[in-house]
C-alpha cells in the first residue's frame, strides 16, 4: 500500500469512528424506563445524565489524527465493548457464624454473576452486617433523596444468630444490593464499588507489602474481573490493580504475564499520560520488552518524548506506587 492509499484508510476510519461516537447513543431501553422511582428521582436531579453516559463510555480513548490505522481499530473495538452495559446479579447463598475472643458475627456470602449468558468467573465475597451498615449509611450521606425508600435491615436485641432472622436476613441484604444496583448513580459510585472491592484489596495490597506476592496475586486476579465489571464506563480506575498485577507477576519472574497486565493498563492510559502511574509503567515495560526480546525501542520513544515535555521531577517506581495504595 502506498502513503497516500495509507493516509486515505486512517482518514476513513477516523471518520467513521467519529459517526459512531456521535450516533452510537442508544435509546432507553425498556427495562431503564421501567426503573424503580428512585432511579427516576435520581435522573431527575442530575443535570444530564446522557452526557455523563457518553462522558465515561469514551473517557479511556479518544480518536484523533496522531493514531495510526490499528491503534483506530483497536478504539472502535473498546467502543463497542465499554458502550455496552453489564448488568450483574447478586445472590447469598449461605452464610457462617464467626466467633473471635468475645466477638460473635454472620458472614453472608455474595455471589456476583453476569447476567445474559454462563458465567465462568463469578466472584464471591464474604460481608458482616456492619459492613451493609456502614454501606447504608455512606449512600445515605451522598443519595438521601434516591435511598428514602430503600428499607434497610434492622438490628434486633435478641435473636441475631438463629437461624429464621439469619435467612430474612439473606434475603433481605439479596434485594438491597439489587435495588441498589438498579439505580445508575449509585452502582457507579464510588461507595458501591468500595463496599464491593476494598476488603479484598486492603488484604492484597497488605500482602504485597509484606512480600508475599503469591498470595496477593491471586487475590488481586478475583478482583480484578470485578472491579472490570463494575467501573465499564471508568476503565482508568482499574490501573492501579493492573500495576499490582504487573508487580507481583515481575517479582515471581512471571515476565511474559507481567508484560500482558502491563499493555492492558498501559492501553488505558494512551490519552492520560499525566496520570501517576503512567511513567512507572511506561519504564517498567521497557524493562520487561528488553528481557523478553519484544519491541522497546517504541515504548522508549513514548519516555523520551514525555520528558522533553515535562520539567524532571522525582518518579516513583511502580513497586512503590503499588504499596502506597489501601495503606490504612
Amino acid at each position: 500500500m502506498d502513503q497516500d492509499s495509507h493516509c486515505t484508510t486512517e482518514r476513513e476510519l477516523l471518520e467513521a469512528v467519529s459517526k459512531i461516537t456521535t450516533f452510537s447513543t442508544p435509546s432507553p431501553s425498556d427495562e431503564e424506563q421501567n426503573q424503580p422511582k428512585t432511579e427516576i428521582s435520581c435522573q431527575g436531579r442530575k443535570e444530564n445524565p446522557e452526557k455523563d453516559d457518553l462522558q465515561g463510555c469514551n473517557a479511556s480513548l479518544r480518536p484523533n489524527s496522531s493514531m495510526t490505522t490499528k491503534e483506530l481499530q483497536e478504539y472502535w473495538r473498546n467502543e463497542k465493548r465499554q458502550c455496552r452495559q453489564v448488568k450483574l446479579l447478586f445472590e447469598i447463598p449461605s452464610t457462617r457464624i464467626v466467633e473471635h475472643h468475645l466477638s460473635k458475627y454472620v458472614m453472608y456470602k455474595i455471589i456476583i454473576l453476569q447476567t445474559g449468558s454462563f458465567d465462568s468467573n463469578k466472584s464471591v465475597i464474604e460481608r458482616r452486617y456492619s459492613d451493609f451498615e456502614k454501606l447504608h449509611r455512606n449512600l445515605l450521606e451522598e443519595f438521601s433523596e434516591e435511598m428514602e425508600d430503600v428499607a434497610f435491615p434492622k438490628k434486633t436485641l435478641t435473636g441475631n444468630f438463629t437461624e429464621e432472622i439469619i435467612n430474612e436476613r439473606k434475603l433481605a441484604f439479596k434485594d438491597y444490593l439489587r435495588l441498589l444496583y438498579s439505580m445508575k448513580y449509585i452502582r457507579r459510585s464510588k461507595k458501591f464499588i468500595d463496599f464491593l472491592t476494598r476488603l479484598e484489596l486492603q488484604e492484597a495490597y497488605g500482602c504485597l507489602r509484606g512480600g508475599h506476592y503469591t498470595k496477593a496475586l491471586e487475590i488481586l486476579l478475583e478482583v480484578i474481573g470485578l472491579q472490570e465489571r463494575l467501573t465499564r464506563g471508568n476503565p482508568v480506575s482499574i490501573v492501579p490493580t493492573l500495576c499490582a498485577i504487573v508487580v507481583c507477576h515481575k517479582d515471581l519472574e512471571n515476565l511474559a504475564s507481567a508484560f500482558e497486565y502491563g499493555e492492558k493498563a498501559l492501553s488505558r492510559l494512551r490519552v492520560h499520560t499525566s496520570h501517576r502511574y503512567y511513567i512507572p509503567l511506561l519504564e517498567t515495560m521497557i524493562t520487561l520488552a528488553y528481557e523478553l526480546g519484544k519491541d522497546f525501542l517504541s515504548l522508549q520513544e513514548k519516555l523520551e518524548e514525555w520528558k522533553a515535555k515535562k520539567d524532571p521531577i522525582r518518579v516513583f517506581t511502580l513497586k512503590e506506587l503499588a504499596v502506597r495504595e489501601y495503606v490504612q
